[in-house]
């Protein structure tokens, strides 16, 4: 099934200028349980890994969506407020390390980060024995992050919200003595207990938790790295005025201050910008509540069947059921927006497999691909 498209606007890629193209979606699959999240171990190109939130890890194995979970945890997952196994990851060495990493949240409100491994690296089921890697208790049951993600260093990025509630009154955002509101880097082998990378912006520091990369979010839920330049774009979902997109170059050093809740968006929060701004990042884009109110961060396009597309950013918004792309450094010139879902539909996640394809998953239990726009 092909969904409506809008007509193509004008834009620039970093290496030189581009058109955005028509593009549309293609139904993959339907009746799944509340996918989250869609990836593929690095060239496999016959597998689809389907995070479903209540608890599973499904596979679609050359268009044919398998009968047997590939991980099946669902008693250890808690599925209240925006709880559930929230994402996984599979390490650049997989076909030797034979190892994956998932996050979830857990009946005693605490997220975790286990270590899961497979007997070989085509099995299509998980070995059932858990290394917990990491427990991170949570305030409330909201804003839990969720994102796992290999950078080109090989280390593990781990992306966790501030622990909910509205305007974050503990202040977790700003506070670097805890874990809450950041995105962590980690070192992790097949065996053992994490490590703190040394180059890890406060890896000797005595306050500063160790494990921090960047700090300032709210609720990062999605964010990716460009497969082809490093670079790391992050969605963090605002309260209640704001929405915003991170940019973060390949250069990063990490220690970034992304604003929350000094600032919500490109505003001080609560309005304006008479707010001290001085050593924050803001975000290369935001958008108002008025056009949405929960982004969801995406991917950088860089597959091979629509070479056009090659350098395209899309993000997404839960609530108001729409897809954007944009092209650094002309965000404004090269936007466009594409109409495919009715309200019904809430999309909430992106995915990218082996090739650098893109899906989309929806709470209604459908799986998507952005695919070339056929005559």
């Amino acid at each position: 099934m092909l969904a409506v498209v809008l007509g193509a606007a004008c834009g620039n890629e970093p290496g030189g200028p581009g058109v955005i193209p028509d593009i549309a979606l293609d139904t993959v699959l339907t009746g799944l349980d509340h996918p989250l999240y869609v990836t593929t171990p690095p060239g496999d190109h016959d597998r689809l890994f389907v995070v479903e939130r209540p608890g599973t890890i499904r596979i679609i194995k050359n268009g044919v969506l398998q009968a047997t979970p590939f991980l099946d945890i669902t008693a250890k997952v808690s599925t209240n407020a925006e709880q559930g196994i929230l994402g996984m990851a599979f390490p650049p060495d997989y076909a030797t390390s034979k190892y994956f990493v998932v996050y979830y949240v857990n009946p005693s409100i605490k997220t975790v980060l286990s270590r899961f491994h497979v007997a070989s690296a085509t099995a299509d089921t998980a070995l059932a024995a858990e290394d917990t890697l990491l427990t991170i208790q949570q305030p409330g049951g909201d804003h839990n992050g969720g994102m796992l993600a290999y950078g080109q260093d090989s280390y593990l990025y781990l992306s966790v919200g501030d622990g909910g509630c509205c305007g974050d009154p503990s202040g977790h955002g700003q506070d670097r003595t805890e874990l809450l509101g950041s995105i962590l880097r980690l070192n992790v082998g097949a065996t053992g207990p994490y490590q703190i990378p040394a180059t890890n912006p406060w890896a000797t520091d005595t306050v500063t938790r160790h494990e921090l990369w960047n700090y300032g979010l709210r609720n990062p839920f999605r964010f990716s790295f460009d497969r082809q330049t490093g670079d790391m774009y992050i969605g963090d979902v605002g309260d209640n005025t704001r929405e915003e997109i991170d940019f973060l170059p390949h250069t990063s050093v990490g220690g970034e201050n992304l604003g929350w809740r000094i600032m919500e968006g490109k505003e001080c929060f609560g309005g304006g910008t008479a707010c001290t701004m001085t050593g924050l990042t803001l975000p290369v884009w935001d958008y108002p509540h008025s056009d949405g109110c929960s982004v969801i961060g995406g991917f950088v396009y860089r597959g091979a069947a629509i070479p056009a597309l090659r350098g395209t950013y899309f993000y997404l918004d839960f609530c108001a059921a729409w897809v954007e792309a944009f092209r650094l450094p002309a965000i404004l010139s090269s936007m466009r927006r594409y109409p495919w879902f009715d309200s019904n539909e809430f999309p909430n996640s992106f995915g990218e497999d082996a090739d650098g394809e893109l899906y989309i998953t929806s709470e209604s239990g459908n799986l998507f691909k952005i695919v070339a726009l056929t005559p």
